[in-house]
């Protein structure tokens, strides 16, 4: 079982950055995806971005071009840098390991992902006003 703990989770004014961390328990160059989720209130849990093995990633619509995900594999850490924040981003992170992911390019729908095995960790406030 693979364990997760996301850090970096804060109150930021509109326009204003945060950079998430991922600390896994398993090697992040391991032959499987990892991704950012996030939930906001009342609503599913949804896609924010996810990256490959290979360092390849995919992004959802509304925040590409303002969030990049990344990884140190000497550390085991995923990283998501948020930039240009709007209230509406305002949500639940949770980092996810996804054992059914193998390749991913940038025009992958991050919808399609297969979350049904995935790892979770317990998820961090970001609240943007």
């Amino acid at each position: 079982h693979v364990q997760l703990v996301e850090s970096g989770g804060g109150s930021v004014q509109a326009g204003g950055s945060l950079r998430l961390s991922c600390a896994a328990s398993t090697h992040t160059n391991s032959a499987y995806c990892m991704a950012w989720f996030r939930q906001k209130p009342g609503q599913e849990r949804e896609g924010v971005a996810a990256i490959d093995r290979d360092g390849q990633a995919t992004y959802a619509d509304p925040v590409k071009r303002r969030f990049t995900i990344s990884k140190d594999n000497a550390k085991n850490t995923l990283y998501l840098q948020m930039n240009s924040l709007k209230p509406e981003d305002t949500a639940i992170y949770y980092c996810a390991h996804i054992l059914r992911c193998l390749f991913l390019t940038p025009s992958t729908d991050i919808r399609s992902l297969d979350v049904s095995s995935a790892n979770w960790g317990q998820g961090t406030q970001v609240t943007v006003s």
